[in-house]
């Protein structure tokens, strides 16, 4: 017999009730909004509870390396447009506002993606909404961060043609990753490495060392 669906709550409701705020590791100026072993995040994504948890909700190493970046090198956003594509919790839309941007965009395909949220809490203003733009013409912006897009090589391709796209438009783009399986390393140029934490990476209290890379031939 087929289990009834579970009603899917409401998505703000539900994380400001379940998902504490906690300071991201390695990035202590930011707080987010932070499931637990309890938070039920399945119910929220209108999942079994076997199933995994949606990657928005987690600050992962692509995203933090960026975070910490711009945080420590402000002169990179001060003035600028930016725009975080596969922004999920936001972190690293909210450091670019935290560091000067002068406006900032968060776009996540999932409508659950808390970056709005978390913004809040940080004090700061970002225009956040649920869409898939990899397919779409460069945005208008000056700045595109990219955190942690390469971990299925399918959506690697897209990414990256994407980006070849808004490069050749103009926009300078910012990648971070901790060299996942299908980062296209032979396109891009390393400029900084970062040990941070990592969704998934135990409990030791050490980070990974993650990278911050530019388009070859960009910058």
């Amino acid at each position: 017999m087929k289990r009834p669906c579970m009603p899917t709550p409401d998505p703000t409701a539900f994380i400001k009730a379940n998902l504490p705020i906690s300071p991201v590791p390695s990035i202590p100026e930011i707080l987010l909004h932070t499931p637990g072993p309890a938070s039920g995040l399945w119910r929220l994504a209108g999942r079994r509870e076997p199933d995994p948890p949606p990657y928005w909700a987690y600050p992962w190493a692509g995203g933090a390396v960026l975070a910490r970046h711009l945080l420590d090198r402000p002169e990179m956003v001060t003035g600028r447009r930016v725009l975080d594509l596969g922004a999920g919790s936001g972190l690293v839309a909210i450091a670019a506002a935290k560091a000067g941007a002068a406006t900032v965009a968060a776009v996540d395909i999932d409508a659950n993606a808390i970056a709005g949220l978390n913004a809040a809490i940080n004090g700061v203003n970002i225009l956040a909404w649920a869409a898939d733009i990899i397919g779409e013409p460069p945005p208008a912006t000056d700045l595109l961060v990219v955190g942690d897009l390469f971990y299925n090589p399918s959506l690697a391709l897209r990414v990256m043609a994407f980006l070849r796209r808004c490069q050749s438009s103009g926009i300078e783009v910012l990648i971070g990753d901790p060299e996942r399986a299908y980062l296209p390393q032979g396109e891009l140029s390393r400029i900084a490495t970062h040990a941070v934490a990592d969704f998934g990476g135990g409990t030791s209290g050490g980070g990974v060392p993650a990278g911050v890379f530019v388009l070859a031939g960009n910058g």
